[in-house]
Formats: structure tokens, sequence, C-alpha cells
């Protein structure tokens, strides 16, 4: 009978809450985009935020070691994922710049495809590699089994997390920023409720922190797809749009590869320093995973930038607007900077602060642990936010490969940083790995950049 509240017809009008970044002064475009996207990667964080405090303070240090112990798992599997809806978004991105509504439906046909098709296949190699990959890096034998129970569920859980990025990932490509942070307010505030009746009314431990996040995004992923529906007519498609067409998938699986490689090399890395700071013990597993959660809440606007200049980059191309690219890309880098001073302010002022939320009584050791840590990444922060900036454009204007080549460098930097600076500078080597890394992406992206953007020019 086919699929009868999708429609070919060309829209008359764009929804209110789609936002066209092809004219109108840069700056103001990017400030205003960012803002929506900054708030919800704020509540985007409460999501590992919260496990982790309510994990830390009334389950105890190993605990809170065990889940920083799967952080470099949860990341090269969930950002694999959110790599390919991000990839695959930019194609919709650049045929609403284009102004291609039936480029747009069928673009929008292609994703949901490819998220569905990708999320089984993840889930089910996840699952299956999960305690090997426990073992390979050295997970400490008092913490592996609440390691395993936490990382297995957030794995059964993949599709939920990639749908709810499928959705994300298609409304900000057409403009709209706000939306999504409205969902990740209602599924935050639903998180912390979770969290709270599952780890401590029905004593599931760990691994009700890990079904709390599950749950929550599988009503984010709901909450986006009906408001797709109810709100913008050019995106609905017919079952003619989920027709089989090699080549426009091939584009979509081209980017969308490319930047779930990315961050998975970069992933790579992670787990390789993961496996040199296990052998440190689980004070400082503790104070590592702190610190860590600490720098993610404050350079939260670098990822923000980046998302913004994603789709910035990708509607300009697509309406061939080449220089308010690089306009767009120079401003982009300055506002960021600024943050990146701000960030290391508050990283720096309010280290034992913040890394107080995760551990109630938290020791002198981790204290010292997680000071040692925010104090030395912080002064390469404006390197840090830079890179997000390079990264995303290039993605947003289809030259994925120096992206990909820019995780390669992160990669070998945190691979020789894993197995040369602890052994020299102890603990502190484990922490000049970050700085180390980003310095690595950041110079040779840079340089790309400006040599493509000169010659699409």
């Amino acid at each position: 009978m086919g699929i009868k509240f999708f429609s070919h017809r060309v829209p008359r009008n764009v929804s209110s809450a789609a936002k066209d970044m092809t004219v109108g002064e840069p700056s103001k475009l990017i400030l205003l985009y960012s803002l929506p996207l900054l708030i919800g990667n704020l509540f985007q964080q409460m999501y590992s935020m919260v496990d982790t405090i309510i994990v830390g303070r009334l389950l105890g240090q190993n605990a809170l070691a065990a889940v920083g112990n799967t952080g470099p798992m949860n990341f090269l599997v969930l950002g694999f994922a959110y790599g390919l809806a991000s990839g695959f978004a930019v194609i919709t991105a650049q045929r609403f710049g284009a102004k291609d509504w039936a480029g747009l439906k069928r673009s929008f046909a292609t994703n949901i495809k490819l998220n569905i098709g990708s999320s089984v296949i993840l889930t089910a190699a996840a699952c299956v590699l999960a305690m090997p990959i426990l073992r390979v890096i050295n997970t400490p034998e008092e913490i592996i089994k609440q390691s395993y129970s936490y990382i297995i569920v957030i794995f059964i859980g993949i599709v939920t997390c990639t749908m709810y990025n499928c959705g994300a990932c298609i409304l900000r490509a057409v403009g709209d920023s706000r939306s999504p942070l409205i969902f990740l307010i209602i599924s935050s505030m639903l998180n912390i409720v979770l969290d709270i009746v599952l780890i401590i009314k029905t004593n599931m431990g760990i691994a009700g922190a890990a079904w709390a996040t599950v749950i929550s995004q599988a009503v984010s992923a709901v909450l986006s797809f009906i408001w797709i529906y109810k709100k913008y007519p050019m995106l609905h498609v017919h079952h003619s749009d989920f027709a089989p067409d090699v080549w426009f998938s091939k584009q979509h699986i081209l980017i969308g590869a490319n930047m779930a490689f990315q961050f998975s090399i970069t992933a790579i890395g992670v787990i390789i320093l993961q496996g040199a700071l296990n052998k440190f013990g689980s004070a400082k597993i503790a104070a590592f995973t702190a610190a860590q959660k600490v720098e993610q809440l404050v350079t939260i606007a670098a990822g923000t930038f980046g998302v913004t200049m994603a789709n910035y980059g990708g509607q300009n191309l697509g309406a061939k607007h080449f220089d308010r690219i690089r306009e767009g890309t120079n401003k982009a880098c300055i506002i960021t900077v600024l943050f990146a001073v701000f960030s290391a302010f508050f990283a720096v002022v309010l280290s034992d602060q913040l890394t107080g939320l995760f551990l109630k009584n938290a020791s002198e050791e981790v204290l010292g642990a997680s000071r040692q840590y925010l104090r030395m990444t912080s002064l390469f922060y404006p390197v840090l936010f830079v890179l997000f900036i390079y990264r995303n454009v290039l993605q947003g204007i289809g030259r994925g490969f120096w992206p990909l080549m820019g995780g390669v460098f992160e990669l070998l930097a945190r691979t020789v940083a894993a197995y040369t600076l602890p052994a020299v500078w102890g603990f502190a080597g484990v922490c000049a790995a970050e700085p180390l890394a980003w310095c690595a992406a950041t110079f040779p992206l840079a340089a790309a950049y400006y040599i493509i953007i000169k010659k699409i020019r």
C-alpha cells in the first residue's frame, strides 16, 4: 500500500524553524545557530555526567573507574555511529542549500536506511567484542565485571542512539538547531529520574545507569521523528524515495564513512592510552575519568561550533557561495579561540570543585591527579577548539579525506605517547598524550583547509 504520509510536492515555504545559512552576516549566523546547540550539548553531557556523578558518589570509586574504563570503547562504537549519521546528513545540508527539494527528500530517506542498517551491524559486532577489548586494555580485575555490565547495555541500545543522531543531524542540516535542544532537555530530565529509580530504588547498580541512558535516548529519537513529520513538509518522503540508488547512497556512505573512521581512529588511540593508564591503578583511572568529564563540560563549545561549521559549510557549498565559506571559517576561528580561553580559566580555577562532583570525599591522590591533567591540557584548548572548526568545515564541503587523516595523526601521536611518555613521566605522560594528539591533527588540517578553499574558490 505504500507510505501515505509522504509527498513529492515541492514545499511552498520552508518551516520557520529551518535556518538558511547561505545569506546574512556569518558571525551572527554562526552564533545564533550555535547557541541552541551549545545548550543542547550541555544537556547531552548530562547523560554521561549524571551517570558518572551518581555512580561515583553512590556506588564508589571502583564503580566510577569501571564507567571511565569503558569510555574509550563507548567512544569507539558510538562515535563511529555518530560519525556515520553526521556524514550522511552532509549531503542533506548540501541539497537544502541548493534548494533541491526532491534531492532533499531522497537524502532523508537514504539517511534512514543507512542508519538503521549500520546500527544493526554495530550492535552485533560490539556485543561480541566487548569482553575481549576489556581484557586487551588491561582492565583491573576489581572493576572488569562492572565495566562489562555497563558497556554491554550501552551496546544493546546502539540503535536508539543512532536513530536519535539521525533525526538530530537531519534537523541541523536544514538549519534547525533549536528542536534537538528541546528533545535533549526532555530526555536529560528523564535520564536523571531513571538513574535514581534504576540505581537506587531497584538496586540495578551500574547497569541501571546504562539502561537510563538507553531509554532516554530512545525517547529523544521518537520525538525527533515525530517533530520532523509534523513540522517539515519538505521532508515528507514517499515510498519511491526509498528506492535503491547506488550512486546516491555511495555519496552518503563516502562522507559518512570518512567521518565515522575519523572518530574510530581517534577512539583507537584513546583505547591504547587507556591501556597505559590502567597500569596506574583504579585511583588514577577514577581521577582521569573525572578530569575528562570536567574537560568535556568546559570545552563543550568546541564541538558545538564544529557542528555549526559542518552545516554552514555544507549549505554554502550547495549554494556555491565559496567566499562565504572562507569568511565564516575565519570568523568562527576567532570566536572559538575566545571561548577556549574562558574554558581554560574555568578548568584550572574550579578543577577541585568540579572533580568533587563525581566522587564523595575524593582523596587527595584523586584530586591531585585530576588537577595535574586539567592544568596541563587546558594550555592547549585553543588548539583543540580550532581543530573542531577545520575538521568539520572540511567535512561539510565534502572533503572528508583530510579529517580522516587528522584522525590518523591523532592515533599516531597518542600511540607514541602511550608507549613512551608514561615510562619517563609517569601519570603526567598519560596527561600529555591528549594535547600532543590535538596538535598533531590541527596543524595539517589547517594547512589542508587553506589549500582546498583556495582551489574551490
